[in-house]
């Protein structure tokens, strides 16, 4: 018989009759790949408006505000030989956190990227005090693990390797044409995300194309002649496909942890352009090229990308990336220790 593992969660849920749907990939994949190893329960967020990934779980709880939110952490606190792993840190998880530690639980904590950047980015230096006071508080009574050391802030905790990839990402793949810029952006459109930064500095570039595959409900229409926005992928080789299309990748993030964006790509061998603020993601991969947010600096490193782009290739394909039945299979490891 599996243990139970609730899955605790800020990320919005949209609920269908008995079917919900999220947008975010990891919230999809993470607890159903963790589900072939516990019976595993997500208690969320309550989404008003539909989202896109189908959640293959028979346990999903979600919540419209914090009072009926709490009050279930407080009631799954008291069933035996359960396990919680929470799920980002944030005012609903900390707090969630916190209930688990005074009813004598000890939670882990998946910590996906830097709350301090974040918080700072999103409210200013207050935004970094705030999360500064979570951090603190609740890493002291946790099981920590991260996608990257640092983001510990020296606390003692696992670091592990992120991964959506399969076999299906490293194959048939496309050399794109070179006679025209097309760069594609895969994720959220949010401050801290830099895509409102990266269309300022293309703004009326009409020689750079630029795809933004991510767009939601609740985003605001996008009124650029050279960008199309494409809302969320769900199907697997459509989102392939539209790596394909395109031929440089870029992030314009301000703060990331272990983005997906830089494993999909990489896989599909397109040359990649991040920011200064996040050249920790290069790590010693080939193919991912750092440059200043300015438009000056942008176009230099496109430009040598295109007159570079068969070496450039070539060299990427000696990466070695991690895939996510690894990844599973380390969460796995590390909740069974318990």
């Amino acid at each position: 018989m599996k243990n139970t593992l609730y899955l605790i969660s800020n990320e919005k849920i949209f609920q269908n009759n008995e079917m919900f749907f999220c947008d975010n990939l990891d919230m999809k994949s993470t607890p159903e790949g963790l589900n072939k190893h516990f019976d595993v329960k997500v208690i969320a967020r309550k989404s008003k408006v539909s989202r896109i990934q189908k959640l293959n779980l028979k346990t999903v709880k979600t919540f419209s505000n914090i009072f009926s939110y709490l009050f279930e952490i407080v009631k799954v606190s008291k069933k035996n030989n359960s396990q919680f792993l929470i799920v980002s840190l944030t005012p609903f998880t900390f707090l969630a956190g916190i209930i688990l530690i005074l009813l004598r639980k000890k939670p882990y904590l998946y910590l996906r990227s830097n709350g301090y950047d974040e918080y700072k980015i999103i409210l200013g230096i207050l935004g970094k005090f705030i999360y500064h006071l979570m951090f603190t508080i609740i890493t002291r009574f946790s099981i920590l693990i991260s996608c990257r050391d640092y983001i510990l802030m020296g606390k003692k905790g696992y670091v592990i390797s992120p991964s959506q990839l399969d076999s299906l990402w490293h194959q048939n793949h496309e050399k794109p044409s070179v006679s025209e810029i097309r760069l594609i952006y895969v994720g959220r459109i949010k401050k801290e995300k830099g895509i409102f930064s990266l269309l300022n500095l293309i703004k009326e570039k009409t020689q750079i194309n630029l795809t933004i595959v991510g767009a939601s409900e609740e985003d605001k229409a996008i009124n650029q002649s050279n960008v199309k926005t494409l809302k969320i992928v769900q199907d697997k080789k459509e989102l392939i496909n539209l790596y394909d299309k395109n031929n440089i990748t870029i992030l314009p993030s301000y703060t990331e942890g272990y983005p997906m964006i830089i494993l999909e790509s990489l896989s599909r061998l397109r040359p990649i352009i991040v920011f200064r603020e996040i050249e920790h993601v290069v790590e010693n991969r080939k193919g991912i090229f750092v440059t200043t947010r300015d438009y000056s600096s942008l176009s230099e490193t496109i430009k040598h990308i295109i007159n570079n782009y068969d070496s450039i290739q070539e060299s990427m394909k000696s990466n070695k990336l991690p895939d996510n039945d690894t990844f599973i299979n380390q969460l796995k490891e590390i909740l069974s220790k318990s």
